[in-house]
């Protein structure tokens, strides 16, 4: 029977014990059930010297299926790579909350076992894409899949700016910063800094202002086809920053303007069938349980 996924990249946190074990007993059970491995190069040198190591721009050109081992954080950098090329992506859980990573790392065997023989569910996300723009002309870009977020650089405080919902003026801010997040960020830096949860099938973006210097503004949901345009003051200082899931960052000076809007890249998310959002919720979050 032909295989459904040929060859499977490993991906992890370089440098942590708990993330080398589960790769390690990874690479050892898929070699022996015939598929063809490769190990993202930061962590290929942990394995051994036998292992096949490619950088994630190659591992996005080879591979069908790539199992990312750590935390939240570590599939965020992957996705942002893989999402160009369709690649299907699963995360083993190592890190703390892990909303998006599903196997557990001392059990993943049955479990994964099921996925690659095609018991499995897919899931779309979209991406964003954030460009800063001086003097018409665009300076500097990145995607991201939890949020772009406009913030000063290494020193909290106040920062004035304008925002633009598809050309029109919506408010002019005074905040420390501003969030920008898809459904898949809501429980990321949205959540913490008082947004609401968006379920992940929703077309959709939010909107958080950061300690805004007014108590009556609040986060806003738009349509995920709209465009938002932070226009920066001229009065405000300079080592501005937007970040991109908090580690691409890109510089921003007075009087720039940030475009950010849906990407055209999705990630291509797959979980063990059975998968509930809701559970995981309840789950992360520590929701209750069903009362009778």
């Amino acid at each position: 029977m032909t295989k459904l996924f040929q060859t499977i990249g490993l991906i992890g946190k370089p440098h942590h014990q708990g993330t080398n074990l589960t790769l390690t007993r990874l690479h050892h059970w898929l070699s022996m059930q015939g598929f063809k491995v490769i190990v993202e190069g930061r962590v290929s040198a942990e394995l051994g010297p036998d292992v096949c190591s490619m950088d994630l721009l190659e591992m996005g050109e080879h591979c069908d299926l790539a199992i990312v081992v750590g935390g939240d954080g570590n599939m965020l950098g992957a996705a942002r790579i893989l999402a160009r090329f369709n690649v299907a992506v699963i995360g083993v859980n190592r890190g703390n909350l892990g909303f998006l990573t599903d196997l557990p790392p001392d059990n993943f065997e049955e479990a994964l076992s099921k996925v690659l023989g095609g018991e499995f569910e897919t899931e779309h996300r979209f991406l964003l894409e954030a460009e800063v723009h001086r003097h018409g002309k665009i300076t500097s870009s990145n995607t991201a899949v939890n949020e772009a977020v406009l913030h000063p650089g290494k020193i909290a405080h106040m920062i004035q700016f304008e925002v633009y919902i598809d050309e029109q003026f919506m408010y002019s801010q005074r905040a420390d910063g501003m969030i920008v997040s898809t459904p898949t960020g809501s429980t990321a830096y949205a959540l913490s800094a008082g947004g609401s949860i968006l379920t992940p099938n929703l077309q959709a973006l939010i909107l958080v202002p950061m300690f805004p210097h007014t108590l009556s503004c609040r986060p806003i949901v738009v349509d995920a086809c709209s465009t938002i345009k932070l226009v920066v003051s001229p009065d405000n200082g300079e080592n501005l920053e937007v970040s991109c899931d908090g580690h691409v960052h890109l510089a921003v000076l007075p009087g720039d303007e940030i475009f950010i809007r849906r990407s055209n890249e999705r990630l291509r998310l797959i979980h063990p069938k059975g998968h509930n959002y809701f559970h995981v919720l309840r789950n992360k979050l520590g929701w209750g349980s069903k009362l009778f």
